[in-house]
């Protein structure tokens, strides 16, 4: 317990810590994404998902070129796409709920007739 403690007071946190709450984190975004029937919800799994993959962007980045900053250049990069991707996505979500009152994916069925 001493040694866990140690590296978490000095900033020496193994990779294989980060990995693995990228890890629970990638795998909760897809719990949401295959379960839940609100596209809002569904909305804030995949930005779950990528933000794990930033995760993976920095950490990677660090470890293997520790005097460099591209991984966090992909991290910002990706960061900018999502949210993009959430003001396009929200817009819909908002069109339609202005349609059928209602944000279930079960119901976009209606919008064929």
């Amino acid at each position: 317990m001493g040694d866990i403690l140690t590296n978490f007071f000095t900033g020496t946190v193994p990779i294989e810590a980060y990995l693995g709450l990228s890890l629970i984190m990638f795998f909760c975004g897809v719990y949401g994404f295959l379960t839940r029937k609100n596209m809002l919800m569904i909305l804030i799994s995949v930005e779950l998902m990528l933000n794990a993959a930033d995760i993976n962007f920095a950490v990677f980045n660090r470890y293997l070129y520790p005097g460099q900053l591209e991984g966090f250049y992909f991290s910002l990069f990706t960061i900018a796409i999502a949210a993009c991707e959430t003001a396009v996505a929200i817009a819909i979500i908002i069109n339609i709920y202005r349609n059928l009152k209602s944000v279930e994916v079960d119901n976009l069925n209606q919008m064929k007739e």
